[in-house]
């Protein structure tokens, strides 16, 4: 039996008429009772009571047909959950982010996101940047928030946001009410930088403009996220570079001043595997593009 026997079968049951049944699945009458025939003799049951003047359906028939709405109604939720799949609407999608994304990026993408996709069921794994991309290279996750460089040939990446950076300071530093801060002004002090190895252009390039300065920066610490520095910034550990989203935060006795002078940028990035051709993951990237500013 073959989905086209019970797609002839409806049509007879539906106009209880060969000619009229015929016509509208654009055959002739002849084949279409041949296969009704075949389609009784496979059942060992007969569907229709036929007369010269009129077309039945039995009791047989009857029963048959209801099962057979039941079957077409099961095949396309099967053919519209299949197709939801492929254009990336249903499905389970892993994503990793820097501990930083979730006060600014997570926030604007995944109501957007949800809201167009209910059906995706999304997973948020916190990992650094070498993290993400280890789970990225081993399938453990499907997209990553996270900090370039990515220089894996495994992996695309495209940048999403470019922040500002400014300093982080105790409220009771000096620097704190000063008119302006150039980079020779921090030449005496004690910095809390996040890692080279999670934030490694800002951590290059702050490093760089202290060097023009004529100096080299007193680093007491480092740390894996903005978060932490900025608490160890409040607990007068000493300077911070952070990007300009920390002001969020509102740390005790922490205020955020600009560098005169000096140009500090912070990027962000989303990163998937090459091999990546999922629709799934595909539309978060573009919705990424479009809702990241």
């Amino acid at each position: 039996m073959e989905l086209r026997h019970l797609r002839y079968f409806v049509a007879v049951a539906e106009e209880l008429h060969f000619g009229r049944a015929a016509s509208r699945l654009q055959m002739t009458q002849s084949p279409l009772s041949h296969q009704i025939k075949e389609l009784e003799e496979e059942l060992s049951a007969q569907l229709f009571h036929r007369t010269k003047r009129s077309v039945q359906l039995t009791n047989a028939g009857k029963v048959f047909l209801r099962g057979v709405y039941t079957v077409f109604e099961e095949i396309e939720a099967i053919v519209d959950a299949a197709q939801k799949v492929h254009r990336g609407e249903v499905g389970r999608l892993n994503i990793g982010f820097v501990g930083s994304a979730i006060y600014d990026i997570l926030p604007a993408m995944l109501p957007v996101y949800r809201n167009k996709y209910p059906e995706v069921e999304v997973e948020l794994k916190e990992m650094s940047t070498p993290e993400q991309i280890e789970a990225l290279i081993h399938q453990e996750i499907d997209v990553g928030l996270l900090r370039p460089p990515i220089n894996n040939p495994l992996l695309s990446s495209e940048i999403i946001q470019t922040l500002d950076c400014v300093l982080a300071l105790p409220g009771s530093h000096p620097l704190a009410k000063a008119e302006s801060i150039y980079p020779a002004d921090l030449k005496n002090e004690s910095f809390v930088l996040i890692s080279k190895e999670i934030f490694p252009r800002l951590y290059s390039d702050f490093i760089n403009i202290c060097n023009s300065a004529g100096f080299r920066p007193d680093v007491k610490q480092e740390a894996k996220e903005y978060q932490t520095a900025i608490g160890l910034v409040s607990a007068g550990m000493g300077i911070s570079v952070v990007p300009t989203t920390a002001r969020t935060l509102q740390a005790r006795d922490v205020v955020y001043r600009e560098i005169s002078s000096a140009i500090l940028k912070i990027d962000m990035a989303l990163a998937w595997r090459n091999s990546s051709r999922m629709d799934l993951i595909q539309r978060f990237v573009r919705l990424a593009r479009d809702v990241v500013v």
